[in-house]
């Protein structure tokens, strides 16, 4: 194989193909956003008050039902995780614009725009339960990311992904002035 192109692969990860278990990627790779910008929406809530079930329960049950929805027909969703921890729910959202992501929000015909305004109606006054979100539109060629034994994941499952070293996005550790890790060559 002495001919063989190689890509540098983290010693630890160098023998991972090969053993790890059925639906996880063995190895290393990163995001591979085909796109000019990377638009990730967080969106969750928190219960403040738990015995007020009438204040955050419409909230509560309303992302799943919004996530289903989005799924149905495309709108520019294009991935979407939860996590529930404690009293506060966080869903990250990957989006193919913000536009697309704005239109979703507003257009009264869907669940969203009806929800909002029912939650302002109804529960925002109370403060029995927080809502939040945060929008980031990301130049493509800024985003640094990096997934180990992973099933697909996060910006991967959304935008795709590649072995790590086959794309240019796999150098945080110098823009970050950090430490490079114990790298091998592999073959390609």
């Amino acid at each position: 194989m002495a001919d063989s192109p190689t890509r540098r692969v983290p010693r630890a990860y160098a023998s991972a193909v090969g053993r790890a278990p059925s639906g996880v990627r063995g190895g290393q790779y990163v995001a591979d956003p085909q796109t000019d910008d990377v638009v990730v929406f967080v969106i969750g809530m928190r219960i403040n008050r738990l015995r007020k079930v009438r204040s955050w329960w419409p909230a509560f049950v309303g992302m799943p039902r919004m996530l289903r929805e989005l799924a149905e027909a495309d709108r520019g969703l294009l991935g979407a995780h939860s996590f529930f921890g404690g009293r506060t729910l966080v869903t990250i959202q990957y989006w193919r614009s913000a536009e697309e992501l704005g239109a979703y929000a507003r257009d009264a015909s869907l669940s969203h725009a009806p929800a909002w305004g029912a939650f302002n109606k109804h529960a925002a006054a109370t403060g029995d339960v927080g809502i939040f979100h945060e929008t980031y539109v990301v130049p493509a060629d800024r985003v640094e990311s990096v997934y180990g034994n992973m099933t697909q994941f996060g910006l991967a499952a959304a935008f795709g992904s590649a072995e790590r070293g086959r794309r240019g996005r796999t150098t945080a550790h110098q823009r970050l002035e950090a430490t490079e890790p114990d790298y091998v060559d592999a073959p390609a």
